[in-house]
């Protein structure tokens, strides 16, 4: 009795070595949109959180605005609940960007979303040490958005080393400069400053990153 061995049939061809190349490429590319998808949002809350909190600020204070002045108090009220949805909002989402991504990139997408919260409380807690020092109202409205931005601007070239985006490091760049320049404008020039080279940054870099990564995905 003769029995006929035959070699099991795969169901799917054997992909060729470019053809795999290209399904790798092609993932990597998916999760990297799927990292950087809610990155916009954190841009454009901070947009809207940098550019009415600081006109508001620059409206607080004597020689400000010289169409409408703001209580100082409300003011800052405003600026501080803008501040604080940003910091929430960056948070959450960046924690949100490593969700369903396991090993390095999950520990990196939460790490960034801490970030906001770890170095926003750090600033506030120093402006609190120098008020106890002695430094006056015109010294700490110069300190506080100076050291946000300088905050901010480094965790944007963290993101970028992190996922090699060219749109955050040239945001960090931008942010960090203008949080070293603006204090030269004096009180409070600075805070306008910040609303219009922050701000408009901030704005710019959102419709920028949300145009590639739709552009990534076609």
């Amino acid at each position: 009795m003769t029995m006929n061995s035959t070699p099991p049939v795969d169901d799917e061809p054997l992909q060729s070595p470019d053809e795999a190349l290209a399904l790798i490429r092609e993932q990597q590319r998916s999760v990297e949109r799927e990292q950087l998808g809610g990155v916009p949002w954190i841009l454009g809350v901070w947009a809207v959180a940098w550019g009415l909190g600081f006109l508001a600020l620059w409206s607080g204070y004597d020689g400000g605005n010289p169409w409408f002045q703001l209580p100082l108090p409300l003011a800052g009220s405003i600026f501080g609940a803008l501040l604080v949805a940003a910091i929430v909002t960056s948070a959450v989402v960046g924690a949100r960007i490593g969700r369903g991504v396991r090993g390095d990139s999950a520990f990196s997408g939460a790490i960034y979303g801490v970030s906001w919260v770890v170095g926003s409380a750090a600033v506030f807690v120093t402006g609190i040490a120098l008020s106890r020092a002695g430094a006056d109202g015109a010294l700490l409205s110069l300190y506080y958005p100076a050291a946000y931005a300088l905050v901010a601007g480094l965790i944007y070239l963290m993101g970028a080393a992190l996922w090699r985006s060219l749109d955050q490091l040239v945001l960090g760049v931008i942010i960090a400069v203008v949080g070293a320049v603006a204090p030269l404008f004096g009180a409070p020039t600075n805070n306008l400053v910040m609303a219009v080279l922050g701000g408009g940054a901030f704005l710019v870099a959102a419709i920028v990153m949300r145009v590639s990564l739709s552009r990534r995905a076609r």
